[in-house]
Protein backbone atom coordinates (compact mmCIF):
# COMPACT_ATOMS: atom_id res chain seq x y z
CA UNK A 1 0.00 0.00 0.00
CA UNK A 2 1.45 3.55 -0.93
CA UNK A 3 -0.27 6.93 0.43
CA UNK A 4 1.41 10.68 0.48
CA UNK A 5 0.53 11.65 4.36
CA UNK A 6 1.03 15.25 3.38
CA UNK A 7 4.38 15.19 5.22
CA UNK A 8 6.54 15.33 1.35
CA UNK A 9 7.26 11.15 2.32
CA UNK A 10 5.26 8.70 0.49
CA UNK A 11 4.12 5.68 3.00
CA UNK A 12 4.75 1.83 1.96
CA UNK A 13 3.97 -0.80 3.54
CA UNK A 14 5.12 -4.27 2.61
CA UNK A 15 4.05 -7.79 3.81
CA UNK A 16 6.63 -10.93 3.46
CA UNK A 17 5.37 -14.43 4.32
CA UNK A 18 8.97 -15.20 6.16
CA UNK A 19 12.33 -13.50 6.36
CA UNK A 20 15.20 -13.19 8.28
CA UNK A 21 15.10 -9.67 9.80
CA UNK A 22 13.10 -7.08 8.63
CA UNK A 23 15.45 -4.89 10.14
CA UNK A 24 18.81 -5.85 7.92
CA UNK A 25 16.08 -5.54 4.60
CA UNK A 26 15.60 -2.03 5.27
CA UNK A 27 18.80 -1.77 5.93
CA UNK A 28 20.17 -2.85 2.62
CA UNK A 29 16.90 -1.25 1.50
CA UNK A 30 18.67 2.18 2.90
CA UNK A 31 21.77 1.69 1.67
CA UNK A 32 20.52 1.51 -2.15
CA UNK A 33 18.08 4.80 -1.80
CA UNK A 34 14.87 3.57 0.57
CA UNK A 35 13.13 6.45 1.61
CA UNK A 36 11.53 7.72 4.75
CA UNK A 37 8.00 6.13 4.56
CA UNK A 38 8.45 2.64 3.95
CA UNK A 39 7.36 -0.36 6.25
CA UNK A 40 8.06 -3.68 6.14
CA UNK A 41 6.15 -6.55 7.71
CA UNK A 42 6.66 -10.37 7.98
CA UNK A 43 4.44 -12.73 8.86
CA UNK A 44 7.42 -14.68 10.03
CA UNK A 45 11.15 -13.92 10.58
CA UNK A 46 14.15 -16.45 10.95
CA UNK A 47 17.07 -14.40 12.28
CA UNK A 48 15.14 -11.65 14.29
CA UNK A 49 17.51 -9.42 16.78
CA UNK A 50 16.60 -7.39 20.08
CA UNK A 51 18.70 -4.89 22.15
CA UNK A 52 22.00 -6.20 23.46
CA UNK A 53 22.84 -8.36 20.99
CA UNK A 54 19.94 -10.33 21.85
CA UNK A 55 17.72 -13.14 19.59
CA UNK A 56 14.09 -12.11 19.16
CA UNK A 57 12.34 -15.41 18.96
CA UNK A 58 10.05 -16.16 15.93
CA UNK A 59 5.94 -16.55 16.50
CA UNK A 60 3.70 -17.18 13.94
CA UNK A 61 1.51 -14.38 14.07
CA UNK A 62 2.91 -12.13 16.18
CA UNK A 63 4.29 -8.42 14.69
CA UNK A 64 7.70 -8.16 12.69
CA UNK A 65 7.42 -4.96 11.65
CA UNK A 66 10.54 -2.07 10.67
CA UNK A 67 10.70 1.29 9.39
CA UNK A 68 13.00 3.85 7.96
CA UNK A 69 13.70 7.42 9.13
CA UNK A 70 15.74 9.74 7.39
CA UNK A 71 17.53 12.06 9.42
CA UNK A 72 17.70 16.01 8.71
CA UNK A 73 20.12 18.47 9.17
CA UNK A 74 18.24 19.64 12.43
CA UNK A 75 16.98 17.02 13.55
CA UNK A 76 16.70 15.94 17.37
CA UNK A 77 19.40 13.81 18.60
CA UNK A 78 18.78 10.54 16.26
CA UNK A 79 18.85 8.39 19.44
CA UNK A 80 15.73 9.88 20.72
CA UNK A 81 13.89 8.25 18.18
CA UNK A 82 13.46 5.65 20.70
CA UNK A 83 11.72 7.65 22.93
CA UNK A 84 9.25 8.50 19.67
CA UNK A 85 8.99 4.97 18.51
CA UNK A 86 7.80 3.29 22.50
CA UNK A 87 5.53 5.87 22.74
CA UNK A 88 3.96 5.29 19.59
CA UNK A 89 3.73 2.03 20.20
CA UNK A 90 2.02 2.48 23.90
CA UNK A 91 -0.63 4.19 22.00
CA UNK A 92 -1.37 1.88 19.15
CA UNK A 93 -1.74 -0.81 21.42
CA UNK A 94 -3.73 1.30 23.59
CA UNK A 95 -6.35 1.47 20.84
CA UNK A 96 -7.44 -2.35 21.80
CA UNK A 97 -6.03 -2.69 25.10
CA UNK A 98 -6.27 0.90 26.97
CA UNK A 99 -4.20 0.64 30.16
CA UNK A 100 -2.56 -3.02 29.77
CA UNK A 101 0.88 -1.84 29.20
CA UNK A 102 3.38 0.51 30.48
CA UNK A 103 6.82 1.07 29.05
CA UNK A 104 9.97 0.14 30.41
CA UNK A 105 13.39 2.25 29.71
CA UNK A 106 14.09 2.72 27.12
CA UNK A 107 11.69 0.90 24.82
CA UNK A 108 10.44 -2.13 25.96
CA UNK A 109 6.84 -2.62 26.57
CA UNK A 110 5.81 -4.59 29.89
CA UNK A 111 2.42 -5.79 31.74
CA UNK A 112 3.21 -5.96 35.08
CA UNK A 113 6.76 -7.21 35.07
CA UNK A 114 6.34 -9.59 31.73
CA UNK A 115 7.48 -8.50 28.25
CA UNK A 116 5.19 -8.33 25.82
CA UNK A 117 7.54 -6.34 23.14
CA UNK A 118 11.03 -4.37 22.28
CA UNK A 119 11.83 -2.12 19.91
CA UNK A 120 15.48 -2.14 18.04
CA UNK A 121 17.22 0.75 16.58
CA UNK A 122 19.77 0.22 14.14
CA UNK A 123 22.12 3.26 12.10
CA UNK A 124 23.39 2.81 8.76
CA UNK A 125 24.43 6.69 7.33
CA UNK A 126 21.47 9.11 7.52
CA UNK A 127 19.21 5.94 7.97
CA UNK A 128 17.67 5.13 11.32
CA UNK A 129 15.83 1.18 10.94
CA UNK A 130 13.62 1.07 13.50
CA UNK A 131 12.61 -2.93 14.09
CA UNK A 132 9.24 -3.71 16.52
CA UNK A 133 8.45 -7.11 17.42
CA UNK A 134 5.43 -7.58 19.63
CA UNK A 135 3.33 -10.98 21.35
CA UNK A 136 0.54 -10.91 19.38
CA UNK A 137 -0.62 -14.14 19.27
CA UNK A 138 2.39 -16.26 21.24
CA UNK A 139 5.20 -15.35 23.55
CA UNK A 140 8.69 -17.31 23.91
CA UNK A 141 10.03 -18.90 27.34
CA UNK A 142 13.03 -17.35 28.27
CA UNK A 143 14.92 -18.59 30.92
CA UNK A 144 15.69 -15.04 32.40
CA UNK A 145 12.62 -13.07 32.21
CA UNK A 146 8.90 -13.38 32.27
CA UNK A 147 7.12 -13.05 28.93
CA UNK A 148 3.34 -12.52 28.03
CA UNK A 149 1.19 -12.09 24.86
CA UNK A 150 -1.79 -9.93 24.03
CA UNK A 151 -3.50 -13.78 23.20
CA UNK A 152 -2.59 -14.69 26.88
CA UNK A 153 -4.30 -11.78 28.20
CA UNK A 154 -7.63 -12.00 26.65
CA UNK A 155 -6.68 -9.20 23.91
CA UNK A 156 -7.54 -9.89 20.10
CA UNK A 157 -5.60 -8.30 17.57
CA UNK A 158 -3.75 -9.31 14.54
CA UNK A 159 -0.86 -8.02 13.86
CA UNK A 160 -2.17 -5.90 10.55
CA UNK A 161 -4.32 -4.07 12.59
CA UNK A 162 -1.59 -3.53 15.16
CA UNK A 163 0.90 -2.41 12.08
CA UNK A 164 -2.10 0.39 11.09
CA UNK A 165 -2.77 2.05 14.38
CA UNK A 166 1.53 1.79 14.84
CA UNK A 167 1.84 3.49 11.66
CA UNK A 168 -0.99 6.55 12.05
CA UNK A 169 0.87 7.02 15.76
CA UNK A 170 4.65 6.71 14.80
CA UNK A 171 3.78 9.42 11.91
CA UNK A 172 2.01 11.78 14.50
CA UNK A 173 4.67 11.41 17.23
CA UNK A 174 7.51 12.03 14.65
CA UNK A 175 6.66 14.64 13.42
CA UNK A 176 5.99 16.53 17.18
CA UNK A 177 9.82 15.00 17.49
CA UNK A 178 10.95 16.43 14.25
CA UNK A 179 9.22 20.04 15.55
CA UNK A 180 12.16 19.66 18.26
CA UNK A 181 9.39 19.30 20.60
CA UNK A 182 11.43 16.85 22.68
CA UNK A 183 10.21 18.13 25.79
CA UNK A 184 6.62 17.05 24.74
CA UNK A 185 7.64 13.72 23.64
CA UNK A 186 9.73 13.00 27.32
CA UNK A 187 6.59 14.17 28.82
CA UNK A 188 4.62 11.46 27.06
CA UNK A 189 7.07 8.56 27.41
CA UNK A 190 6.83 9.34 31.64
CA UNK A 191 3.26 9.22 31.47
CA UNK A 192 3.68 5.51 29.83
CA UNK A 193 6.10 4.81 31.92
CA UNK A 194 6.33 3.28 35.99
CA UNK A 195 5.75 6.32 37.91
CA UNK A 196 8.51 8.40 39.45
CA UNK A 197 9.72 6.50 42.70
CA UNK A 198 9.61 3.08 41.00
CA UNK A 199 12.80 0.74 42.70
CA UNK A 200 14.72 -0.30 39.73
CA UNK A 201 17.61 -2.37 39.29
CA UNK A 202 20.10 -1.26 35.99
CA UNK A 203 22.48 -4.23 34.46
CA UNK A 204 25.47 -1.96 32.91
CA UNK A 205 27.46 -2.90 29.71
CA UNK A 206 30.23 -3.85 32.21
CA UNK A 207 28.41 -6.27 34.05
CA UNK A 208 27.81 -4.43 36.94
CA UNK A 209 24.67 -3.23 38.62
CA UNK A 210 23.03 -0.13 39.78
CA UNK A 211 19.82 0.40 41.84
CA UNK A 212 18.36 3.34 42.59
CA UNK A 213 14.40 4.56 42.43
CA UNK A 214 13.40 6.13 38.50
CA UNK A 215 13.53 10.00 38.20
CA UNK A 216 12.42 10.30 34.86
CA UNK A 217 14.28 11.16 32.41
CA UNK A 218 17.02 13.76 31.17
CA UNK A 219 16.95 16.24 28.37
CA UNK A 220 18.75 13.37 26.11
CA UNK A 221 16.31 10.68 26.71
CA UNK A 222 18.92 8.77 29.14
CA UNK A 223 17.45 7.17 32.84
CA UNK A 224 17.65 9.04 36.26
CA UNK A 225 18.02 7.03 39.45
CA UNK A 226 18.17 8.51 42.68
CA UNK A 227 20.31 5.91 44.93
CA UNK A 228 20.01 5.31 48.99
CA UNK A 229 22.41 8.45 49.35
CA UNK A 230 20.10 10.51 47.80
CA UNK A 231 22.65 11.37 44.79
CA UNK A 232 21.55 10.94 41.07
CA UNK A 233 22.57 9.24 38.25
CA UNK A 234 21.97 9.12 34.78
CA UNK A 235 22.49 5.92 32.82
CA UNK A 236 22.79 6.14 29.25
CA UNK A 237 22.60 2.32 28.64
CA UNK A 238 21.76 -0.98 30.47
CA UNK A 239 19.33 -3.14 30.69
CA UNK A 240 16.75 -2.50 33.79
CA UNK A 241 14.46 -4.45 35.99
CA UNK A 242 11.71 -3.51 38.70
Amino acid sequence: MDADRGTGAVLTIRVVGETGSTNADLLAAAATGAEEGVWLRAERQSAGRGRLGRDWVDGAGNLFASTIVRLRPHDPAAHTLTLVAAVALADAIAMSAPGLATIKWPNDLMVGDAKLSGILLERSGDAVVIGFGVNLASQPALPDRRTTSLTALGVALTPGALLAGLVERFAAWLAIWRRGDASVVRAAWEERAHPRGTPLRVRLPDGSERSGRFDGLDADGALRLIGDDGRTATVHAGDVSA
